[in-house]
């Protein structure tokens, strides 16, 4: 069996530091190791929709954002199809057949969707379409026979939930459907990276993340600001690695080759942690090596991307590209679900002669 991926964002706003540890940069790998046949990263502009109905312009904006942001850190159009997902007409449609295999409690106990609605205070009032996610989840996965997905432990729920569906359909319809696979990051440090004020969360509303897009002069001034240990007050005084924002990117982006380029009175990460726990060592010494270290990692994004936005029309190209190469994959897969479920009318032709059978005298 062809191994093929299936991953995306939401188009809410430009990708930001916690996105690309969590997995941009693995998508990157993941594209550029030659393991998989076919590649779909999908804009999905639909399931913003659900929870921003009232705001379409936000995600009309932010859909060349994102797709600025994929090619900047490396997504190669020649390698991965970057759609866009309610220009598949296909998805919505399988969404609306999967939605019998599914019932309301199991829905109502998927662990994300409940964290997800609490979140944006959804309880007293759920859209149907955001509280339908994981069928339109199913959708997505399904309709380009993806076998991996790469998730974050958080979405686990989410895709056991399209693994019951796939299951469900082909107990019912024969086989039909590919049951995908979870591929959950080995490093925990790249499961969430936490916002600059120490918050477990990156979030744009909260005002706490480093995107991709910021300039250098943003980027260090977010750093000087981030949370470290509020007890190392004094250089000399001995610091806590535990909760503090500045390692925690550390462990995320430091290189051994940083410390030979910024760092040289310490030879490696190890070291530098096991100076601050001991006294002598100040945030703002490791807040400056961080902004070394971070710019290192950015400037080049930084740099394609400003390449990238002096030819749009070629990054729509790409989306227009990828978009028509998805529409193929999901068509073929929709054509072999009505025909599994015996709703290919027009094509069925023992059906047809079986109709006019029927009347003869």
């Amino acid at each position: 069996m062809s191994k093929i991926i299936l991953t995306g964002d939401r188009p809410t706003g430009k990708l930001h530091l916690g996105h690309y540890v969590g997995s941009l940069r693995r998508r990157v790998e993941l594209q550029n190791s030659g393991e998989y046949e076919k590649i779909f990263i999908m804009i999905a502009d639909a399931q913003a929709l659900t929870d921003n109905v009232d705001n379409p312009e936000k995600i009309r904006e932010n859909i060349i954002e994102v797709a600025l942001d994929y090619l900047s850190c490396g997504i190669d159009p020649e390698k991965s199809n970057i759609l866009i997902q309610s220009e598949l007409s296909e998805l919505t449609e399988l969404t609306f057949y999967y939605m019998n295999m599914v019932t309301v409690s199991r829905l109502e106990r998927n662990p994300t969707v409940k964290s997800e609605i609490q979140m944006r205070n959804f309880e007293a009032s759920i859209p149907v379409g955001f509280f339908c996610y994981p069928i339109s989840q199913t959708a997505d996965i399904t309709a380009f026979n993806a076998t991996t997905v790469p998730v974050g432990e958080d979405q686990l729920p989410m895709l056991e939930q399209a693994r019951e569906i796939v299951r469900k359909f082909n107990a019912t319809y024969g086989e039909t459907l590919v049951e995908p696979q979870a591929l959950v990051p080995d490093n925990k440090i790249c499961s969430r990276l936490p916002g600059t004020d120490g918050k477990a969360k990156m979030s744009k509303s909260l005002g706490n993340c480093i995107y991709l897009s910021d300039p250098a002069d943003v980027v260090k001034k977010k750093v000087m600001g981030m949370f470290t240990d509020p007890n190392h007050l004094r250089v000399e005084d001995p610091g806590s690695l535990e909760g503090n924002t500045v390692f925690i990117y550390l462990d995320a982006f430091a290189k051994p080759e940083h410390f030979e380029k910024f760092d040289t009175e310490h030879r490696s990460l190890d070291e530098l942690k096991e100076h601050y726990q001991r006294g002598g060592l100040g945030d703002v010494k490791v807040k400056k090596f961080l902004i070394n270290v971070l710019e290192d990692e950015l400037a080049p994004i930084r740099a394609r991307r400003a390449e990238l936005q002096n030819d749009i029309p070629y990054v729509v190209d790409v989306l227009k590209k990828g978009t028509d190469v998805a529409r193929q994959e999901a068509a073929k897969t929709l054509a072999s679900v009505k025909n599994a479920m015996r709703i290919n009318y027009f094509d069925d032709e023992a059906l047809i002669k079986s109709w006019q059978d029927k009347f003869k005298e």
